[in-house]
């Protein structure tokens, strides 16, 4: 891990039509990130918050996409800062705000890597696309845009096209998956641990799996949803789904992706403090966090 890392908040809640996921990053801040990590012995530069439009054109609810433009913005912004603190030699740490934020935060790292591994740790495939969504739900959407799935406006992003190969990604936890993604899980060859999988197989070898598999990138990316959780550990998120990973075994997750260092960057999307209990999934991102970060119980 380098020793300097660069805070990126994104209160963004228009990836989804639940309200209060846009306080997600300030959560998370009030549940001392930044303390965390310098007790580690990291430098931490908080950079603020991308700026968020709220105007609504009528052209995205024609494209079956809610709020494509201020998402189309927003991402871009962020895939701007992302790419400046990789090029200040910085780890970009970033805070959501919805999963939507990912097309922004992998189009600003994947510019830096010929092939960029990506670890997405959520209970859905994010894979759907303009003709498949049930919802027109962009944070929906998000890996299958990475993949070069989706509306342009979304997939050009920060000039390289596409972001990721199908090949390079590895979805951890899955156990909600609308059938357009089931058949783009099947068309193109994703690598997928279900909770079947981590149930029989234990997170600890699938863990051990997924680094063996990205050994041939050349960075990669954790995008973890912290509805990839039991709700009962993260009851503050959106799209809540039972039977997901315990608070432990997403501990060890992070534990053995600190000790590869293979993780160059990182972000912790759909905190939604509304719908939390005290503050309790912010304080489980932040433990999750410092995990990441090389944090032991010893």
């Amino acid at each position: 891990m380098k020793k300097n890392i660069s805070l990126i908040g994104v209160p963004m809640d228009l990836g989804q039509t639940r309200r209060g996921v846009d306080m997600g990053p300030s959560a998370i801040r009030y549940a001392d990130v930044t303390k965390e990590l310098m007790q580690l012995g990291y430098t931490v530069e908080d950079l603020g918050d991308i700026e968020i439009s709220r105007f609504e054109p009528s052209l995205e609810q024609e494209e079956n996409l809610k709020n494509l433009v201020q998402v189309t913005d927003a991402c871009s912004l962020l895939a701007t800062k992302v790419d400046a603190a990789i090029q200040d030699n910085s780890f970009p740490l970033v805070l959501g705000g919805d999963h939507s934020i990912a097309i922004g935060t992998i189009a600003g790292v994947a510019k830096h890597y010929e092939n960029l591994g990506v670890i997405w740790f959520d209970a859905h495939g994010d894979l759907n696309t303009p003709e498949t969504t049930p919802s027109g739900n962009i944070h929906g959407m998000s890996l299958a845009i990475n993949l070069g799935h989706g509306h342009p406006l979304l997939t050009k992003i920060h000039h390289k096209y596409p972001k990721i190969k199908p090949e390079h990604v590895v979805i951890i936890g899955a156990r909600s998956l609308d059938e357009g993604e089931r058949v783009f899980i099947k068309e193109h060859g994703i690598k997928v641990y279900t909770m079947h999988e981590i149930d029989r197989l234990g997170m600890s070898r699938v863990i051990d799996e997924t680094m063996a598999y990205l050994k041939h990138t050349d960075g990669v990316h954790l995008s973890l949803d912290l509805d990839g959780l039991e709700p009962h550990d993260a009851p503050g998120v959106g799209t809540p789904v039972p039977g997901g990973i315990t608070y432990r075994e997403g501990h060890l997750a992070m534990e053995m992706l600190a000790a590869s260092r293979m993780v160059t960057s990182a972000e912790f999307v759909e905190v939604n403090p509304i719908l939390d209990e005290r503050n309790r999934t912010a304080v489980v991102a932040v433990g999750l966090i410092a995990s990441l970060f090389g944090q032991k119980i010893l």
